[in-house]
């Protein structure tokens, strides 16, 4: 028998995860983002990356129809872009400073970096799809990550800079 989705949570919680915005066009032409920490690697060649998407949003609709997508890896500074981001708002790039990619989705400024997505698959499971995108354009500058860690933000502590080995 599985566990209770609050125990699922509550568990889950203790791996921290970056966070992102993503973004599409919608048919309109209209930029929309969204709040994802359901976000990883998938495979370095070719080079693919998976969001998950919760079926009950707005952003589920958007993303069904989506053929290119960004995903944006937010600063310790942006938290308050997040909650822009995750918030019920029809026009949330209103006072958001981006441009758009070559394909049209928009690049949030300031960001850690971005990949930006040709959609190539999703699949439908539980209560969120999982959308695969390859990876047509990548960048990324040096910065802190803004994480999300037992039910809210967290930050690196700057004694664990990364260090190469």
């Amino acid at each position: 028998m599985p566990v209770s989705p609050e125990q699922f949570r509550k568990v889950l919680g203790h791996f921290a995860t970056g966070v992102t915005v993503v973004t599409t066009r919608l048919a309109s032409g209209e930029p929309w983002g969204f709040t994802v920490n359901a976000f990883t690697s998938l495979s370095l060649a070719p080079p693919l990356v998976l969001v998950c998407v919760d079926h009950g949003t707005e952003s589920f609709q958007a993303m069904r129809r989506a053929e290119y997508f960004a995903v944006n890896f937010l600063t310790e500074d942006q938290e308050d872009l997040s909650r822009v981001f995750a918030a019920k708002l029809q026009d949330r790039f209103r006072h958001v400073p981006h441009s758009d990619s070559s394909h049209g989705s928009p690049l949030l400024e300031g960001c850690l970096g971005f990949v930006e997505c040709r959609k190539i698959s999703s699949h439908a499971h539980g209560d969120h799809t999982i959308l695969i995108g390859e990876v047509l354009e990548a960048k990324a500058r040096g910065g802190h990550p803004l994480l999300f860690y037992r039910g809210s933000y967290a930050h690196m502590e700057p004694s664990l800079e990364p260090t190469k080995r």
